[in-house]
């Protein structure tokens, strides 16, 4: 008898598990219909009025002039931007809450954007890197030199990480203290940043200043590929350490009677963190709250299981940007408003929200 309900319980167990499994494989399939309907709807939305057959059609090699110059050289990769720098910011936020044990972390709560911005800023004002395009309006800001802001970017991106990983290490400070000291780093980096542009004649100040508005449609082909190479690499590192993650969820003494080695799990995965996040940064400016929103959205559906929170936080962060994209254009169009403001503004409620949940836990 007893042999009997201890098999019962053992398949009703397995039949659980593999319930859970299936919701969580439907969940990313549903996450990536979801993102293709916002790329169809953004290929078919703008002043120009093309429709869906007439976009397919242009896909196919058919079309006029005018729509492959649109749909190519336009929207085409204006969503790839997108999707690219979504997935890397939504990937940074995810890994980082799992390294730190903090749900708040990403790359603009812990400073990490408003360094590299400012490495970009330095790049393009004192290294001379970039410069206001007057010969083109539509893309104000032309990158002379992607390697030399690319680089400054992550370095400074690279010096807020230290001094984070260092407080965390030093002090053993809270998830809290950290979030606090990433507020601080912020504040300190965006001062440099205006001291810069106050020393910068007015050429250089509207450059900066347009390019930290954050634009989409700036990045050319080479850029959105130096993104998407750099990001699948880094997605490749974090899911061949998905199980590591996963045991790092249980606290980091567990992780390590696993044979986790946490210090280089955490340190590799922070820097990888930290390259993603300033690449988008320099290519496309300050883009707030995508790494804390995207990774808690799919959360609710794939739990803390790094097996599935991985590829939906990156499916999830380029759908969250593409459809923020689409409200930055429709909103006010034919003009084409701040993506950063704009997912500052779907963001800070977010934000708020997972402050005063964690206050009632």
């Amino acid at each position: 008898m007893n042999l009997h309900r201890k098999v019962s319980a053992d398949l009703t167990g397995r039949a659980g598990y593999n319930l859970l499994l299936r919701r969580k494989w439907l969940a990313m399939a549903a996450l990536a219909c979801l993102l293709a309907a916002l790329v169809l709807v953004s290929l078919t939305t703008g002043s120009s009025g093309l429709t869906l057959g007439t976009v397919l059609e242009t896909l196919l090699g058919g079309g006029t002039a005018q729509t492959r110059a649109i749909v190519c050289n336009v929207r085409l990769p204006r969503i790839a931007a997108a999707m690219a720098v979504g997935a890397a910011l939504a990937l940074s936020g995810c890994v980082m809450q799992g390294v730190l044990h903090n749900p708040l972390a990403s790359a603009s709560t812990l400073g990490v954007s408003q360094g590299a911005a400012f490495g970009a800023a330095l790049a393009i004002i004192v290294l001379d890197a970039g410069t206001q395009n007057a010969a083109n309006a539509a893309s104000a800001v032309t990158i002379r030199s992607p390697g030399t802001v690319t680089v400054c970017a992550f370095l400074g991106g690279l010096a807020t990480t230290a001094v984070v990983l260092g407080l965390a290490r030093a002090r053993r400070a809270s998830p809290t203290t950290m979030i606090l000291a990433g507020v601080a780093l912020s504040s300190l980096f965006s001062g440099a940043t205006t001291l810069l542009q106050y020393f910068a004649d007015d050429v250089q100040t509207a450059t900066v200043v347009y390019w930290t508005f954050g634009d989409l449609g700036r990045p050319g082909w080479r850029e959105i590929g130096l993104i998407a190479a750099v990001t699948a690499a880094a997605f490749l590192y974090f899911l061949w350490n998905r199980w590591n993650y996963n045991a790092l969820e249980g606290g980091v003494q567990t992780a390590r009677s696993l044979g986790v080695r946490v210090d280089l799990l955490s340190y590799a995965s922070m820097i990888l963190c930290t390259l993603i996040a300033a690449i988008s940064v320099a290519f496309v400016g300050t883009i707030s709250f995508v790494g804390i929103i995207a990774p808690h959205m799919v959360r609710r559906f794939t739990g803390s299981d790094y097996r599935f929170l991985l590829p939906c936080s990156a499916l999830g962060g380029g759908a969250l940007l593409l459809l923020g994209d689409l409200v930055s254009r429709t909103v006010m169009s034919p003009a084409v408003l701040p993506i950063g403001a704009i997912t500052s503004f779907l963001g800070a409620p977010v934000f708020l929200y997972i402050v005063f949940r964690r206050e009632a836990l």
